[in-house]
C-alpha cells in the first residue's frame, strides 16, 4: 500500500453548491468538539495501516481530516466543492500533511492505492441517485489496497423516517452550547427515491441569522452493503454513532456507520 498521488479527474467538476451556502458557517452546524475527537479516535482504530496512506471523500473544511493527520499522516482530502477546500487551505499550515484535491468522487482516480478510504457526514447521501452512490464506493473501492477498509457514515434512514411521525413534513429546533445559538430544521420527505428536503436556519447569539438548505438521499445500511459487495467488498461491521462505548448499530441510532473490507 502506498500514498494516493498523481490523481486523474474529469476536466469539469460537477458541485451541487453546498459549501457556496455552508462556508461562512459550517464551523458553527460542526464545531471542533467531542464528537470530532471520538470520530478521530474510531478512524484511527480502524486504519490497517496509517503508513499505507488515508483518502476522505468529501474533505470539507478538512474538520476530520486535519486532526485525524496528525495520527496516520498525510490525508488527500477531495471534494467537490471549491468554497470549502478554500476553507480546508486556510486552515493548513506549514507541513499539514493534508492535500485538498478538487474532484469529484463519483470519478476521482489515482495511480496507487491506500488502507483507508472514509466518507462521512452523509457526503454520500448528497448523491442523490443509487446510481451515482454506487459509483462513489466502486471508486473508493477501486483505491483501496488488498486488506484496505472503507468506512461510511450517512444518516440513519430508519431514525429520520421515524422523526417525522408518518408525516410528510416536520419542523425542530436544535439547541447549541453556546447561549443564544441554535439551528432550526424544517424536513420535507419527497415522494422521489427517498430524498430529503432540509431547510436550516441558524441563530447567533446577536440576533443574526443564517440560512441553507440541502437536499439528500435517505440511504438504508443494507444499500451500502450492496453497492460494497458489487465493488468487490466485504461487510465488516455497523456502528450506531462514534463513540467507542457507543450503543450497537439499531433502528433508533442517529447514524448508520458500516465498514467494508477489500479482500486479499
Amino acid at each position: 500500500m502506498s500514498t494516493t498521488t498523481n490523481t486523474t479527474t474529469t476536466d469539469i467538476i460537477d458541485d451541487i453548491g453546498y459549501g457556496r451556502q455552508f462556508d461562512g458557517w459550517y464551523h458553527r452546524l460542526f464545531p471542533d468538539d467531542a464528537s470530532v475527537t471520538a470520530e478521530v479516535e474510531r478512524l484511527l482504530a480502524l486504519h490497517p495501516d496509517p503508513a499505507s496512506g488515508t483518502v476522505e471523500f468529501g474533505v470539507g473544511n478538512g474538520r476530520i481530516a486535519l486532526p485525524l493527520s496528525r495520527h496516520v499522516g498525510r490525508i488527500t482530502g477531495v471534494d467537490s466543492s471549491p468554497e470549502m477546500l478554500d476553507v480546508l487551505r486556510r486552515g493548513l499550515s506549514d507541513g499539514t500533511p493534508v492535500d485538498p484535491v478538487h474532484a469529484d468522487i463519483r470519478a476521482y482516480a489515482a495511480d496507487r492505492t491506500v488502507g483507508l478510504v472514509y466518507c462521512v457526514c452523509a457526503t454520500l447521501s448528497m448523491l442523490l441517485t443509487p446510481e451515482e452512490q454506487r459509483q462513489a464506493v466502486r471508486r473508493a473501492a477501486d483505491l483501496l489496497a488488498p486488506g484496505g477498509r472503507l468506512v461510511l457514515e450517512t444518516h440513519n434512514k430508519a431514525a429520520v423516517l421515524a422523526l417525522h411521525e408518518g408525516l410528510t413534513r416536520a419542523t425542530y429546533f436544535t439547541p447549541y452550547p453556546e447561549p443564544g445559538t441554535g439551528l432550526q430544521s424544517h424536513s420535507v420527505l419527497l415522494p422521489e427515491g427517498s430524498l430529503w428536503h432540509l431547510s436550516h436556519v441558524w441563530y447567533e447569539s446577536d440576533g443574526t441569522t443564517r440560512v441553507g438548505t440541502e437536499i439528500s438521499r435517505l440511504t438504508a445500511p443494507e444499500e451500502l452493503d450492496a453497492y460494497a459487495v458489487a465493488a468487490g467488498l466485504e461487510p465488516e461491521h455497523r456502528f450506531g454513532d462514534w463513540p467507542a462505548d457507543a450503543e450497537p448499530y439499531d433502528t433508533d441510532s442517529p447514524l448508520a456507520i458500516c465498514t467494508y473490507v477489500k479482500p486479499y
